[in-house]
């Protein structure tokens, strides 16, 4: 029975220290202590660390003077073997193995009869990577019958790639084991390579390597090594980018041994693929493949369809054998359910390790040999996918946000990068993900779309001056007012060149110029192109061409922001008649033209018609858009703005906070939609004295605002400004000039010292200022805002004249040298 290899049951030892396993540990030495009719399950993909764990618990428990017994899975003749030599250890009887021999007893009832009559034990199984090989005779592994079941006062410890619950059965505690975080990866680097460099160099290091041990050990090796070429941390995260293939991806000749293959990074996911393939999952490589050519992102699965695979390997594939293959890989640790799915929770996703994706890629090079089979597959795929998602309402929003790093990674592929109709697709993309308010995504793709024309095309091409066009777009969408309007000048000057002066296309670059020189607050400027592009099309398409109407509604909002108030009015009643009339009541354009018309009205002080006519809108919005449109949602705050204008507080309230749900529901809580809802609802709290709970609105929107779009966007900006006033009211004036002095900074930096919004902060600040006492300060910031105005609007300008007021009043305040009770100028909201 015994004569086969003698294989040593002593345990394995960690191969020097061993970083970031605290967590670990802790768990283990509990099941340790109390296995409570339970045994353990390391698992996770290989090269994760689970032998490692393994060995540490196995340290542990030899200190506490716990027998402790290593047997590494062969297969199932020598684990029985091992398995008896294990029993004979712990005092198995000879008569017990003598029953055995003459068949009145099974050898796995045998040895676990007495291990479970045995003191507390440590048994570990390394490796067992094909549960159902274990048996005997091919018996269930969840039915505990043959050689791994949970038994007695010791603890049974497998390490596994496996780590499907249905696989060990109701009594496993499965313990996945995961990669390092980045410091724990830089210690377990400078372990390897003390002299590589820095700890933060290392730290980068383990980040681009994913926290992988096995990968990480690897990297130390090298680093190490007398010739070694790159003898930096630093130059090796370099070089990672250009000659993976050389430092972590080189093929091994004895790679078809197992213990050869599972120590290196090039070969041991190929074991696992091996072993899901010799299982009849044939299609779980591929599938693995297919996800390796995509972006360092998330995949929704409904992305990888029969159709997919069949196109990429040309063999037929069906639905069930795509499902069989994604579970397979996820057991096997090889892709992974993100733990967070910030982009919609209802959206089935998959992630892969980072450098399982770039070796599963160089993998299928060598493979395949060429490709771009499978690349035209994943193109054609995408485009299609493309297509058929919606550029207006949100239900196809997540999606769109999911395939947004996917569309653009296919761009890199090789055989790709000259794909026009993928390059379309970007375009589209970008259009949706505008209206999903992600800005900042939109932008990438259109300039990905607009450098691919601009490559193949040529400049004066007409998709390439609209995909600049759709950059300029993008850049003024996220405020970036003065790249819009440098870009859309340069496109202005292609058009007309190339198409001429009134062609559409030119007077559609003025019309986007015109509206991003409004964001400069260059508004005569803005108006002046607008009323010139109005003739202009008036001219060429007719008073009644979408495109006129659109101009119309430009010119009349630029003369709102220059207080021209019932010239804005004339103009927005004109076109709604109009719009009612060339597209119907219900379009979106027309819808927008009384909300035009409602909004000149309350700035005329016509509240009443206001709130009436944005009522009235709120109705055609639901009937034509439905009750989760944005749009529809947009009107309903600015009904509940104009209601908080008439005193109505208790139903703004109510409207803002319906707004907000809303906006959170359908939008998600990150939109911009919804952080100016919640801006909206806090200011309303502020006005009616509820300063505590608009407080803390204001904070949670700046700590969102900076989490979503950085601490110098504008309307990062803006909320700190509103948080800053809500502060003020509750009498905390030195955090409000806190916050005022480091937006004013970032004004001044981003706008210059004369801007608008620069000297709208600067007044702030002074108020602040001047309700600490700080009397003197303040004076010296009005003083300031008082002499740029006059300098830039004119003495006789209304802000000049309210920065003269201000000023006065404050220098009053000083040279009587007392506390400063009475607010008697206006404060001006938003950044």
């Amino acid at each position: 029975m015994l004569a086969g290899r003698a294989v040593s049951l002593a345990p394995a030892h960690p191969e020097g220290p061993v970083r970031g396993r605290d967590a670990d540990l802790v768990v283990l030495r509990t099941m340790l202590r109390r296995p409570d009719g339970r045994f353990a399950v390391l698992c996770g993909a290989g090269g994760v660390g689970k032998t490692t764990v393994a060995a540490l618990l196995t340290e542990h428990a030899e200190a506490e003077g716990t027998p402790v017994f290593w047997v590494p899975w062969r297969d199932e003749g020598d684990l029985a073997e091992q398995m008896t030599r294990v029993a004979l250890a712990c005092g198995l009887p000879e008569e017990q193995l003598e029953a055995v021999r003459s068949g009145r007893a099974s050898m796995p009832d045998v040895v676990w009869q007495h291990l479970a009559l045995a003191r507390r034990w440590l048994l570990v199984l390394d490796n067992v990577d094909e549960p159902s090989a274990v048996g005997p005779d091919r018996e269930p592994l969840a039915s505990y019958r043959g050689w791994i079941r949970p038994s007695g006062s010791g603890l049974l410890l497998v390490t596994s790639r496996d780590g499907h619950p249905d696989t060990w059965g109701s009594r496993a505690v499965l313990h996945p084991v995961t990669p390092l975080d980045p410091d724990a990866g830089a210690r377990a680097l400078l372990d390897g390579a003390p002299d590589a460099g820095t700890l933060e160099d290392a730290r980068l290091l383990a980040d681009r390597l994913g926290g992988l041990p096995l990968a990480l050990r690897a990297a130390g090796r090298h680093l190490a090594a007398v010739a070694s070429r790159v003898r930096t941390f630093t130059a090796y995260r370099q070089a990672l980018d250009h000659d993976l293939a050389a430092l972590l991806g080189a093929e091994h000749p004895d790679a078809s041994d197992p213990g050869i293959a599972r120590r290196l990074v090039r070969h041991t996911w190929d074991l696992s693929l091996d072993q899901l393939t010799a299982s009849g999952n044939s299609r779980a490589r591929h599938v693995l493949r297919l996800l390796s050519l995509l972006g360092a992102a998330p995949v929704p699965l409904s992305f990888i369809t029969p159709g997919l695979v069949t196109a990429a390997t040309g063999r037929t594939t069906t639905a069930n054998d795509v499902e069989a293959a994604i579970n397979g890989l996820h057991a096997y640790g090889l892709v992974d359910s993100p733990a967070s799915r910030s982009v919609d929770p209802a959206v089935a996703q998959v992630s892969l390790h980072p450098l399982i994706r770039e070796i599963s890629a160089l993998a299928l090079s060598s493979e395949s040999g060429d490709p771009s089979q499978w690349h035209q597959a994943l193109v054609d795929h995408m485009v299609a996918t493309l297509q058929a998602l919606r550029e207006t309402g949100p239900a196809d929003w997540p999606m769109g946000r999911l395939l947004a790093p996917h569309a653009l990674a296919l761009t890199d592929l090789g055989s790709c990068r000259d794909d026009l109709a993928l390059t379309g697709s970007l375009s589209a993309l970008a259009r949706l993900l505008d209206a999903a308010g992600e800005a900042t995504e939109a932008l990438r793709l259109n300039r990905r779309a607009a450098a691919t024309h601009t490559r193949l095309l040529g400049p004066d091409h007409t998709d390439t001056m609209n995909s600049i066009d759709s950059v300029a777009v993008a850049l003024y969408n996220l405020r970036q007012h003065a790249d819009s309007v440098e870009l859309h000048e340069q496109n202005l000057t292609a058009r007309t060149r190339a198409l001429g002066a009134n062609h559409p296309d030119t007077l559609h670059s003025r019309h986007n110029l015109a509206n991003a020189l409004g964001g400069l607050n260059h508004h005569a400027e803005a108006a002046d192109l607008h009323r010139q592009n109005l003739t202009s099309r008036t001219d060429t398409l007719g008073p009644d061409h979408p495109d006129t109407l659109a101009s119309r509604s430009a010119l009349g909002r630029e003369l709102g922001s220059l207080s021209r108030y019932t010239e804005a009015f004339d103009l927005f009643e004109s076109n709604l008649v109009h719009r009612t009339r060339v597209l119907g009541p219900g379009h979106p354009d027309t819808l927008a033209s009384g909300n035009d018309l409602a909004a000149a009205l309350a700035c005329l002080g016509r509240h009443g018609e206001a709130s009436d006519l944005f009522a009235r809108s709120l109705l055609l919005h639901a009937q034509a858009l439905g009750a989760d449109h944005p749009d529809t949602q947009n009107t309903r705050s600015k009904l509940a703005l104009i209601l908080g204008a008439q005193g109505r507080h208790a139903e703004a309230l109510a409207m803002h906070r319906r707004c907000l749900a809303e906006c959170t529901r359908v939008l998600g809580p990150d939109h911009p939609d919804t952080l100016s809802t919640r801006n909206n609802l806090a200011n309303a709290l502020n006005h009616i004295g509820q300063r505590a709970e608009a407080v803390d609105l204001h904070r949670r929107n700046l700590l969102d605002y900076t989490r979503v779009l950085g601490p110098n966007h504008p309307d990062t900006r803006s909320s700190r400004n509103n948080l800053a006033n809500a502060l003020n009211d509750r009498g905390r004036h030195a955090e409000a000039a806190d916050l005022h002095r480091r937006n004013l900074l970032d004004y001044t930096g981003a706008l210059g010292t004369e801007h608008p919004r620069t000297l709208t902060t600067r007044t702030n600040l002074a108020m602040a200022l001047h309700r600490q006492g700080r009397h003197r300060e303040a004076v010296e910031q009005f003083r300031q805002v008082h002499d740029d105005r006059t300098r830039v609007l004119g003495p006789d300008h209304p802000d000049t004249a309210r920065s003269r007021t201000n000023l006065t009043v404050a220098e009053r305040h000083l040279a009587r040298s007392r506390r400063w009770y009475v607010r008697p100028w206006r404060r001006h909201d938003g950044g």
